[in-house]
Order: structure tokens, then sequence, then C-alpha cells
């Protein structure tokens, strides 16, 4: 069995009566990318604080194994030299304005000990792995927001860590520069670095995610491969089914046995999924109704994450 990097047991964290994490466990492995996803208020962000030792958990232990093997460490007992090895970039940006980008790398590899010869040193390989060596004098009001991610994770990488906690690393950015940062995610993992990745994006979590871990309600939902997860969990067709008449597919007598050719049929907004095992049948009797409109396809990690969560929006507290 693989040692683990850093490991989670029975992580809980109450405010008042509120459980916001429950009994959690998880590991990561050296060289893993492990994605936590889960409706807003599921508990991600607190996860990621108490592994920060930021936040203390009420009840339950994180363990971190310096190269994966050998003794541990533990948060928030030894929450610096825990951290002396952990790369992060949160959720917001927190920069510095007053410093050009080869001086926010210059300054915060300070934080670690580092002496300035190492980090001018490591500047910059790190600016052109984050795609950033014609920007090296900029200051942040001249960089995109794509621009500004890329310079916190490679701010991030300043100290060498072995892991890296990345809380919802492209929120906010456009397609492009998503794009970018995943084929830059995707090679760290390359490199050996482990990687713990909260994320709204099931595209996302699928592309860069070993391992997923659904949370919902502090709770571990399930656990495994994208892939798996999907196989596990869901029927293996869907069929999307919208326009005028189509809530009459579910709401309506006269369609039953139309919705008896589906294992689950569900309802969002005006568009009804039809999940089934195989979708010929239900195709075919579709072409019948030439006012809707229908798209087939496989089912994915978004169908995943709202047979599991439900589909009900949730405000962030």
């Amino acid at each position: 069995m693989i040692q683990p990097l850093f490991e989670v047991v029975d992580l809980s964290k109450r405010y008042g009566d509120t459980t916001v994490v429950n009994q959690l466990s998880f590991s990561i492995a050296p060289g893993e990318c492990l994605g936590v996803i889960g409706p807003n208020g599921a508990g991600k962000t607190t996860t990621i604080r108490m592994c920060l030792g930021l936040t203390s958990p009420d009840s339950g232990s994180i363990r971190y194994f310096p190269n994966g093997q050998g003794a541990s460490l533990a948060m928030p007992q030894d929450a610096l030299a825990i951290k002396a090895q952990l790369g992060i970039v949160s959720q917001f940006d927190s920069l510095d304005p007053d410093f050009s980008c080869a001086e926010n790398l210059l300054v915060f590899g300070r934080y670690f000990g580092l002496k300035d010869a190492v980090i001018r040193e490591r500047i910059p390989k790190l600016l052109e792995f984050a795609a950033l060596t014609h920007k090296a004098d900029a200051k942040l009001s001249e960089l995109s927001g794509g621009m500004k991610r890329r310079l916190s994770l490679a701010r991030a990488l300043v100290n060498d860590p072995q892991l890296l906690l990345l809380d919802e690393p492209t929120t906010g950015l456009d397609p492009q520069a998503r794009h970018l940062m995943w084929e830059r995610l995707q090679r760290l993992v390359q490199q050996g670095k482990s990687i713990l990745l909260t994320t709204h994006f099931m595209d996302e979590a699928e592309r860069l995610c070993n391992r997923l871990l659904v949370l919902d309600h502090g709770k571990k939902m399930t656990e495994g491969t994208p892939r798996d997860l999907i196989a596990r969990n869901l029927e293996p067709d869907v069929v999307e089914v919208y326009g005028a008449g189509a809530l009459a597919l579910v709401e309506s007598p006269q369609h039953a046995q139309l919705r008896a050719m589906a294992a689950r049929v569900e309802v969002s907004g005006e568009t009804v999924f039809f999940y089934t095992a195989d979708a010929k049948g239900l195709l075919a009797a579709l072409t019948d109704h030439p006012e809707l409109r229908t798209l087939h396809r496989p089912a994915n990690l978004e169908d995943l994450f709202l047979k599991l969560t439900g589909r009900q929006i949730r405000e962030a507290a």
C-alpha cells in the first residue's frame, strides 16, 4: 500500500449548532490530484482552512508525511513545518499591487526563509512556467485576471512544495485562461506534485483529477475516479428535451409510456432529463414530437453532482 503524502481522518467542525464538516476522511498520494466538489455550504473551504491550520477542527486528525514516507507531522501542532512544504492558491488573489511580478515572487520567497540568491535563481523558471516572462517588471495593474491567477500559482511554487492546495483557482477566468491554467496544473502533476483542488467546474474536475471527493452538508457522499463515479451512480445515456410542451412529458398522463422508457426523469427549469441505459427507443418515440428539441449525450460529472446534491440553488453563506 502506498504511503499517503497527506491524510485527514474523521475531521469535524461545528459552528454553534451547525456541523460544517462531519467526520470527513481522505488521503492524497504523492503525484495525485484529488478534487473536492460540492455545492455552496458543503464544507469545502472550511476543510481547506483546517488543512492549512487557519481553522481548528473540533475533532479528527490532519497529518502530513514528508516525501510520502516515514514519520508524520500533525496539523496544527506542526503547522509551521507543514506550511513550509505547501503551496497555496486561494479563491481570491492576495498579490501585492505595489510590487512587480518578479518582486511578488521575491518577497514571498523570503517568508520561507529562502535566501535572495536562491529565489532570484528560481524566478525566471517560475515566470516561464506561468507564461509571464515578458511581464517580469509589470505591476499588477497591467495584468489580466488570467495573468494574476498564473502569478498566484507561480508564487505558490516558490518554495518548491510537495503539495498544492488550490481553492477554486480558475473562478472568474475566461475559457482561454482556464485552459492555460489546466495545462500548467497537469504539468505539475506530471512532475510529481500532489494537488488538493476544490472547484465548481465539473469539466475541470474531470480533466485534472485522478480522484474525486463529493461533499454535501460537510459529509462525504462518495469518492472515486471520475469515470468510476459516473459508472457506479448513473445510467450511461442522457436525453435532454426542451422547448414548448417539454414539461407536459412529465406532467400529463398520456406520456406515461414515454417516461417508462427511462430509469429516471428529472426536470430543471424548462428542460426534462431522461436517464436511461439505452436511448434508442426513447429517441424513436420522441420523433413523434417534432415541436421539441432533444440532445442525446453520455452521462457526465454534472449529472452526478446534481443527482447527489440536488438541483436546488444554494446561495453562498
